[in-house]
């Protein structure tokens, strides 16, 4: 494997603590959410950082590598082209599924609206594993995916979550990327122990760990990234720095953002704990140390042939040329990677169509379970589903309240309860502005809110995003069947 890009001590950057993050002493690299910005736009608080020689790494979340699909071309090229414009040395993504259903099943496409996980089995680690050689076909430089938190797990499960990592590293030589707040998360919602998962681990393939703050709430872990940095979580972490000296530790924080003196206090902590744990025992490879240049070792591959061996590629460099997904990426961005991790003389096996259909079928029966209040599929934890059902929804109503603000504005203390019996048996199926502007329609088609004056400013709001009148009768007869339809 080719040797990692040594990182150092980072934290996630949000707009709403961007100069905060500025300000914090010590920060060697951020990551930013890969679908919060766009590469031609950057906003000038990344542009400043990365001219003080900051590393910006793109985090994508919308992917969906563990869905049965295979990737679609036009989100790899918006990845890439995000990579390319922040000079990113790597690129992350998640082990999980965000949508289900459509053509491979013959039923409605569903939005989850977040991180589900994909079972552990062999057909979903084929599926995985042919979905991540495309991304890497495709992407620009090294790639590298999260372990996500989970609340429910799938029944006739194969494999244990460090096996099914070690086997996708060992067949696609893709990097990892772990987050010990979710290993801890599955250690108090599955029983499964964080110890034996790194045990397990190629942990010479960590690009970086992540490290955030969850909540318990009836013996259910709530991966919040919401709250201080629990001491489980920093166990965790320990236990890994003293298997291996991580390239990289994150500080990930999404909301409920503390005033800057506690994120520093908790960038010192992290810093502390990786130290001590380096101290106590005898890590392997890498070291948490400023961000240096990215070493490729032999056997990598740039635009189709084999790249020299310790050659170092300037992070720092800047392109605005169009990206394709086909297209020779030397010519978009010079000096940086496009590796298959994989050994090319190694055959792999492909999924059949079988195995997909399989995996597109289960997945799709759970999250339908999930979002659109069809019975639980046999073999998973009913109760459990329950509280993972109302997650979803109280996430959608948290981003829609974020992306449509004028909706609790006119709705007061009623946005949340209506919004939450508005999707108990309303899927999501086109994003979070769509939610918002299906949600605005639902209330007016029934004649909500009471108050008038509200209900004037609610079709005032509608009509002006969505360019149109409230739907007549016969429009709101089909969509009334459309709905049933997706709960059969």
């Amino acid at each position: 494997m080719e040797d990692m890009t040594a990182l150092g001590i980072g934290i996630g950057w949000r707009p709403e603590i961007a100069e905060a993050v500025e300000a914090l002493t010590g920060v060697d690299w951020v990551e930013v959410v890969a679908e919060n910005i766009c590469a031609d736009h950057l906003p000038d608080s990344l542009t400043r950082l990365r001219e003080r020689g900051v590393t910006v790494v793109p985090h994508g979340v919308s992917l969906g590598l563990g869905g049965a699909d295979r990737p679609d071309p036009a989100r790899l090229a918006a990845l890439g082209e995000k990579a390319v414009a922040l000079g990113a040395p790597l690129v992350t993504e998640h082990i999980a599924f965000v949508r289900a259903g459509g053509p491979l099943t013959a039923s409605p496409l569903l939005e989850a609206g977040h991180l589900l996980p994909v079972p552990r089995t062999r057909d979903a680690l084929d599926v995985l594993c042919e979905n991540v050689r495309i991304a890497q076909d495709a992407l620009p430089v090294p790639l590298a995916l999260e372990n996500i938190a989970a609340l429910i797990a799938w029944p006739g499960e194969e494999l244990t979550e460090g096996q099914f990592l070690a086997e996708l590293v060992e067949r696609t030589g893709v990097r990892l990327l772990i987050d010990v707040a979710n290993l801890h998360t599955n250690h108090v919602n599955r029983g499964e122990d964080p110890a034996k998962a790194l045990s397990e681990l190629p942990v010479e393939a960590i690009a970086y760990v992540h490290v955030a703050g969850g909540v318990e709430r009836d013996g259910v872990w709530h991966d919040t990234h919401a709250h201080p940095v629990p001491r489980p979580v920093l166990d965790v972490l320990a236990d890994l720095a003293s298997r291996v000296s991580p390239p990289g530790v994150l500080l990930e924080r999404d909301d409920d953002f503390p005033p800057a003196e506690e994120l520093a206090a908790e960038l010192t902590v992290i810093r502390e704990t990786v130290a001590r744990a380096r101290s106590a025992g005898t890590p392997v490879a890498g070291s948490v140390a400023p961000a240096q240049p990215l070493l490729i070792g032999a056997g990598a591959r740039v635009s189709g042939g084999p790249m020299p061996s310790a050659l170092a590629v300037d992070v720092d460099s800047d392109s605005d040329s169009d990206m394709d997904v086909d297209v020779d990426m030397d010519s978009v961005a010079p000096g940086l990677p496009r590796p298959r991790a994989a050994a090319d003389d190694v055959p792999v096996p492909e999924p059949s169509d079988g195995a997909r259909q399989r995996v597109a079928l289960a997945q799709a029966a759970l999250l339908s379970a999930l979002v659109a209040g069809t019975p639980a599929p046999e073999g998973f934890d009913s109760r459990r589903l329950g509280v993972q059902s109302r997650a979803l929804a109280a996430k959608r109503a948290g981003v829609v309240a974020k992306v449509a603000p004028e909706l609790p504005e006119i709705l007061g203390k009623g946005f949340r309860p209506a919004f939450l019996a508005y999707a108990r048996t309303r899927p999501m199926t086109g994003g979070y502005r769509r939610d918002a502007l299906d949600f605005a329609e639902h209330l007016l088609l029934a004649d909500r809110p009471e108050d008038p004056a509200a209900r004037r400013r609610l079709t005032e709001w509608w009509q002006d995003r969505s360019g149109s009148r409230p739907p007549g009768r016969a429009v709101r007869l089909a969509r009334a069947a459309r709905h049933a339809l997706v709960r059969r």
